[in-house]
């Protein structure tokens, strides 16, 4: 084994002294019995399942909030966008968080906090109490994943963190995939509000479980906040995320949007700048130079591109073209969801044997593969057709994400791993986000330019409409072809013409995002195992 860094000029400066966890007990990080650190994780995994649930469930009541509070869409949107851009905001400031407070009572208090949200949501009584609400309840929310991750490596020993974090990618993958099925029955069946109040009884037992099961974490020497970069991390983030939310409804091209973006990139310029200047930064930029973290980090940007290719286009196929409930969509993607939340811990346990880089290789193939076969996506595709692709795709966004997710946090010294553990967090909620704006922009564009070729092959007044028209009165039992009968039959061939265009525009989606999903193989091919020194360093195995 070789360790990584050893030469001083490159080496990154020590956040503090090497933390240890006390055992209190529990034998954690001592013998690596899977009975120390099995129960503390699946503790931890309440509240992250929590955290992520809450990213996807609100979606499916948008339309029954804005029925009820008598808004618009374009203000209930706000409900589902500010959860996102708040939980981006706050994720930087968790490293120093951790390490300040102690990663469990920050733990708890994030998870207290998370559920007086949801009390607020659950109490709403106007559409501006509920976004307020929600603003509130993704503070406690943006913290509880980043800290989850951090106490995961602490509590497990290396030779086992495969299978820990496998059990934790149950709530990344399959939380947010059974949301808007969860949300659809709650709002059908029991009542919008519910979709927030099912957090309180939840959120207090993970609160009183954490309290007596999860290991106390030693506090660190955090130093003094960095407030330049949390200001312009915080900017930065929010500018990011809310234009690539709402350029298209804004228009890319627009002044709002063209502003917001200018003024992300020189908030994010100068958060590097004052990141890489800074005696305690707010998040350590240098940890990009382990090489196998920055790989990771690539990968996992780019599984989760090809992932929300799926997650979010596949359910607008069902119910834009097929017709289906919201309901139904969840159930029939529900599939997909249970085989990721099955193989989780099952290619967790082999990365502990093998390593991330033929997991990952092999987790983006598939990825790729499946991607690509959904482009043939249409009216005739089967229900069964669709179930078995989604229980495919389960098994290789496991095998995609899983692995290098747990490389990234394994490549890097004791110390860093909570900011390491922020930072990961903060790029995958930019690159979901990322593929949502770039895709949408792109089946715009196609739906667009298939619309224009199809028309271009026939005008309403052409000779083959004609006679159309003419079979169609006939029937009717009329004589020659009236003006009624040609608005009426333009009007079903624009229908026919958008619905078509719109379903070759998401099988070019696909593609696109395909292709995508395949340059992942190249930081794949480079991944290894990191395991840690006795002086708390990463080195390659």
């Amino acid at each position: 084994m070789t360790p990584m860094n050893d030469d001083p000029e490159n080496a990154l400066p020590s956040a503090g002294p090497a933390d240890t966890t006390s055992t209190s007990g529990t034998g954690l990080g001592g013998n690596g019995a899977a009975g120390s650190w099995l129960i503390p994780v699946l503790v931890a995994l309440i509240g992250a399942s929590m955290s992520y649930l809450d990213t996807s469930i609100v979606n499916v009541a948008v339309a029954k909030i804005m029925s009820v509070f008598g808004t618009n869409t374009s203000t209930v949107e706000w409900v589902v966008t500010i959860y996102m851009l708040v939980m981006a905001v706050v994720m930087p400031l968790t490293g120093w968080m951790g390490d300040k407070l102690g990663l469990k009572r920050l733990y708890i208090l994030a998870m207290a906090w998370f559920v007086a949200g949801s009390v607020l949501c659950a109490l709403s009584w106007s559409i501006n109490s509920l976004i307020v609400a929600r603003a509130l309840q993704a503070l406690g929310g943006g913290m509880i994943m980043p800290l989850t991750m951090a106490m995961v490596y602490r509590m497990v020993p290396r030779d086992k963190i495969g299978g820990a974090m496998g059990i934790l990618g149950v709530a990344m993958v399959v939380a947010p995939a059974i949301g808007p099925t969860l949300g659809g029955y709650l709002v059908q069946y029991v009542g919008w509000r519910w979709i927030f109040t099912i957090n309180i009884p939840f959120g207090a037992i993970g609160i009183l479980l954490s309290l007596f099961l999860l290991p106390e974490f030693q506090t660190r020497d955090a130093g003094s906040l960095d407030f330049g970069g949390l200001l312009t991390a915080g900017a930065g983030l929010f500018c990011l995320l809310l234009a690539l939310s709402k350029g298209a409804d804004w228009g890319w091209g627009s002044e709002a949007t063209a502003l917001l973006f200018y003024t992300s990139a020189a908030c994010l310029l100068l958060f590097v700048y004052l990141e890489l200047t800074a005696a305690n930064p707010l998040l350590e930029l240098r940890m990009f130079r382990y090489v196998v973290f920055s790989l990771s980090i690539l990968l996992v940007i780019i599984a989760t591109i090809g992932m929300y290719a799926i997650m979010y286009y596949l359910p607008l196929f069902l119910q834009s073209i097929r017709g289906l409930g919201a309901m139904e969509t969840g159930m029939l993607m529900m599939p997909g969801a249970l085989m990721s939340g099955v193989m989780m811990p099952i290619v967790g346990g082999l990365y502990d044997r093998i390593g991330p880089r033929l997991l990952s290789v092999a987790g983006v193939l598939g990825l790729f593969g499946i991607i690509f076969m959904f482009h043939n996506l249409d009216m005739s595709t089967s229900t069964g057709t669709i179930i078995i692709w989604q229980l495919l795709e389960g098994v290789a966004i496991s095998m995609a994400m899983m692995p290098c997710s747990t490389a990234a946090l394994s490549a890097l010294p004791t110390e860093m791993i909570s900011r390491g553990s922020a930072m990961l967090n903060i790029l995958r909620q930019v690159a979901s986000s990322f593929a949502i704006a770039v895709l949408t922009f792109m089946l715009n564009t196609r739906i667009a330019v298939h619309s224009q070729q199809m028309v271009n092959n026939f005008t309403p007044w052409s000779l083959a409409l004609n006679d159309f028209y003419q079979k169609t009165m006939t029937f009717l039992g009329g004589g020659a072809v009236s003006e009624q009968a040609r608005i009426l039959g333009s009007a079903y061939l624009e229908g026919a013409v958008a619905q078509a265009a719109f379903i070759r525009g998401i099988d070019d989606v696909f593609i696109m995002a395909a292709v995508i999903t395949l340059f992942g193989v190249i930081p794949a091919l480079f991944l290894k195992r990191s395991v840690q020194t006795p002086g708390g360093r990463a080195a390659d195995e």
